[in-house]
């Protein structure tokens, strides 16, 4: 580890309580990160963050620098703040973007602007010529983009996908999924983002699922449905609380999805998720089946615990677990972690092959070592990911639409339209 590197994370809300300033720590503890930045719209989310007892707990003595500081008036927004800490970083620096989805492409470009790499979280964008653009910007200036596509991780998904590989499956040709989110989903912040006119379930989680069959086989979705049921947050703003989608995809196969923000605060997972799929092979037939939100797991505490209070709880232990360890505090597990710290492990590899290179050698390593993972297809990336930009275009189309189907087409304008 020739060098560590400062890491501004853009976004102080759930994901970033829950998964990603854990590995950041982690990191930190590792010596592949060095400086923590986070900003947040106002200070409320950064105080929750500094006087997290958890994280307190497993990472104790470690910091983050809040912008705006913690004790800012809470009242008080600040979005513009983003781009003056992400301007005073030196180049080739790593940015970690978690804020709502329509607000992804902007903070990247500002990211690209400064020459840092970046981890997104996904979907990258909601529009496959903003994916186009930024691969195009990213590789021209040997900057490193990852998308967090966590199941890409799950050992179960690399399992799937090798053995698919070596044909023991057979050719995909029916399948569905699930993931339904807790309810009380709808009284956090989503109430201010998740609405109508901006997103949908589908599009927020539903993305996972289709990431990973195409993960899986290698074929690419070709046409796609999505109907939705609408509800109201709180706090009277109107947004999908369901949503059903249909993939078809390249073979003639074809992917149902449904999900929503609707899996009850007392029930004993803290959500519902699921993948089925069905292979035609010679004579006989094959299946990848993944229940998810159980894993064999279940604990009965004394005290209700966790966002939503349940005593009973269906744990999963492989997305992401702080547990105890040889070190100080805890540390964090599972897929999710994994996923996180391989893009910015990437990153920081990158810049340790080109330490000491003059520009145009740099430059050109940091080239080649993209590329190859594009082609790895492990870490989601913009090259090897955006046809899911493409189904999100097809799916905001349909549901829109009251579930009109809308064909993707590939090549040089590649773009989606309702049929």
């Amino acid at each position: 580890m020739s060098k560590s590197l400062e890491l501004t994370l853009v976004g102080g809300g759930m994901i970033t309580n829950d998964l990603l300033l854990p590995s950041v720590y982690n990191l930190q503890r590792a010596g592949v990160v060095s400086k923590i930045n986070i900003c947040a719209l106002n200070s409320a989310p950064l105080k929750d963050l500094k006087e997290s007892e958890e994280l307190k707990q497993a990472f104790p003595g470690q910091e983050f620098t809040a912008y705006p500081n913690e004790n800012e008036d809470p009242s008080k927004n600040f979005p513009e703040l983003f781009k003056e800490v992400i301007a005073s970083m030196a180049p080739r620096q790593l940015v970690v973007v978690a804020m709502p989805d329509q607000l992804h492409y902007m903070v990247v470009m500002e990211a690209l602007k400064n020459d840092q790499h970046i981890l997104c979280v996904k979907p990258l964008v909601l529009e496959y010529e903003q994916a186009e653009e930024i691969e195009k910007i990213a590789y021209e200036k040997g900057l490193f983009v990852g998308v967090e596509y966590h199941k890409r991780f799950d050992r179960r998904s690399l399992m799937a996908r090798r053995n698919y590989e070596l044909g023991n499956f057979g050719e995909f040709v029916m399948g569905e999924a699930k993931m339904i989110e807790p309810y009380f989903y709808r009284s956090s912040n989503f109430q201010n983002w998740f609405t109508a006119d901006r997103t949908d379930p589908f599009v927020y989680v539903g993305c996972h699922y289709v990431d990973l069959v195409q993960f899986i086989t290698g074929l690419r979705p070709v046409e796609v449905s999505v109907s939705g049921v609408k509800g109201k947050f709180p706090n009277g703003n109107e947004g999908y609380m369901w949503a059903n989608g249909r993939v078809i995809y390249e073979n003639g196969g074809i992917l149902s999805v449904t999900d929503g923000l609707g899996y009850p605060d007392d029930g004993a997972g803290s959500n519902e998720q699921c993948l089925t799929m069905y292979c035609e092979g010679e004579g006989k037939t094959g299946m990848i089946k993944h229940n998810d939100q159980f894993r064999g797991v279940s604990h009965s505490y004394l005290e209700g615990i966790g966002c939503a209070g349940s005593t009973f709880n269906y744990v999963n232990p492989d997305f992401y677990r702080l547990v105890p360890w040889e070190g100080e505090g805890y540390k964090p597990i599972g897929y999710g972690y994994e996923s996180v710290v391989a893009t910015l492990i990437m990153a920081h590899r990158i810049e340790t092959a080109v330490d000491g290179m003059d520009d145009a050698a740099s430059l050109a390593k940091r080239q080649e070592m993209i590329k190859e993972v594009d082609e790895k297809r492990i870490i989601a990336t913009p090259a090897n990911s955006s046809s899911n930009e493409l189904v999100m275009e097809a799916a905001r189309l349909s549901i829109l639409n009251n579930g009109q189907m809308a064909r993707i087409t590939y090549g040089e304008n590649a773009h989606a339209e309702l049929v």
